[in-house]
């Protein structure tokens, strides 16, 4: 039998739904056949060493820098001898010889005029300005007035400078950070414990031997950039702070996803490090990491990198397409509000028209 057109028509239709049916089987049924980790977009070639979501590296040293925020607290600040007593120094007294039902015995703080305050029974007590010495001195003076057989033992517990050492402290523009009464030290461009170093030689100049415990509370001073083209209406661009474990799915999610006026056409800028050598642009394959989970192109972000997420071609011939003809929608609008109201005037008058 001669297969004309008419009758192989079903045949043909046959054979092609058969061919889909065994082309949709499997696990693959809306993505093409690929290897694991797919060839490198278009673009320049990219290195294989560069960090990937499932090859991730550690970053380098964290490097102080402003506007980071650092904790330090004080392990052991004691003050140099002679130590003069200052306002809200804590004062440990010893007194033997005091009245049985009112001992001294206790951390007396330095009020703000100078004085501690030993209770109803005895009563304030300057001592401001005095060193150790000459307090035990002036607390045994004015105590032998209502005891006998006094002796008195008043040793630092705590220094007020260590308050002003002690909490969080903001690198400043020129890169130090402030110590209160024992000054400032620069530590910008150092590491915590190249920092720490810094601050204990900084107070040593006042403190006998101290030790101090410095970390980052705030690593404000390494971020990487996201600038989204606007389709004709201004680049958005957001800086956020690096973590060490940022990809570009991670950044694209900060910000909400792809906008309407992008596209899926995305890469990272790469600054040189310092300078040197040339900057590296990284194609990424966006439609490649959601739809096939791919970790080719999903780069781990730097600090310093620009991710840069380009406009949709249609949206901003759109966009420009509308701010040109908007100046002669606005002259048309005027000249149809100008012609309708001479119209009624010649219509209906003057007085009618308004």
């Amino acid at each position: 039998m001669k297969l004309t057109y008419e009758t192989s028509r079903p045949v043909r239709s046959a054979l092609l739904m058969l061919a889909l049916l065994l082309g949709t089987s499997g696990c693959t049924a809306f993505l093409a056949p690929r290897d694991p980790f797919p060839a490198t977009p278009p673009g320049p070639p990219v290195e294989s060493n560069v960090p990937r979501e499932l090859d991730k590296v550690a970053l380098p040293r964290y490097v102080i820098e402003p506007p980071d925020i650092l904790l330090i607290e004080g392990v052991k600040l004691v003050p140099k001898s002679p130590h003069r007593i200052e306002t809200f120094d804590l004062l440990l007294v010893r007194v033997s010889g005091a009245f049985p039902e009112f001992p001294i015995n206790d951390a007396y703080p330095v009020d703000a005029d100078g004085s501690v305050n030993l209770g109803p029974r005895y009563g304030r007590i300057k001592v401001v300005d005095l060193t150790i010495e000459e307090a035990e001195d002036e607390v045994r003076s004015e105590l032998s007035r209502i005891l006998t057989e006094v002796d008195v033992s008043i040793s630092l517990a705590q220094s007020a400078g260590a308050q002003a050492v002690t909490g969080q402290h903001l690198v400043g523009p020129d890169g130090r950070v402030n110590l209160g009464t024992y000054g400032s030290v620069f530590i910008a461009g150092m590491t915590i414990e190249e920092a720490r170093d810094a601050v204990e030689e900084q107070l040593s100049l006042k403190l006998e031997d101290p030790v101090v415990f410095v970390d980052i509370l705030a690593y404000n001073s390494k971020v990487y950039y996201i600038v989204t083209q606007g389709g004709g209406f201004g680049d958005n661009v957001v800086r956020a702070p690096i973590t060490g474990n940022e990809t570009v799915l991670d950044a694209v999610a900060g910000v909400g996803g792809i906008s309407q006026v992008s596209s899926t056409n995305l890469w990272i800028a790469r600054p040189a490090p310092n300078g040197v050598g040339c900057e590296q642009v990284l194609p990424i394959d966006w439609e490649d990491i959601t739809r096939g989970a791919s970790t080719a192109t999903n780069y781990q972000l730097m600090p310093g990198d620009r991710l840069f997420i380009a406009e949709n071609k249609y949206s901003k011939a759109t966009a420009v397409a509308a701010n040109f003809l908007r100046p002669f929608e606005s002259a048309f609008g005027f000249v149809s509000l100008a012609t309708s109201t001479a119209n009624r005037i010649v219509r209906f008058g003057l007085a009618n028209t308004f």
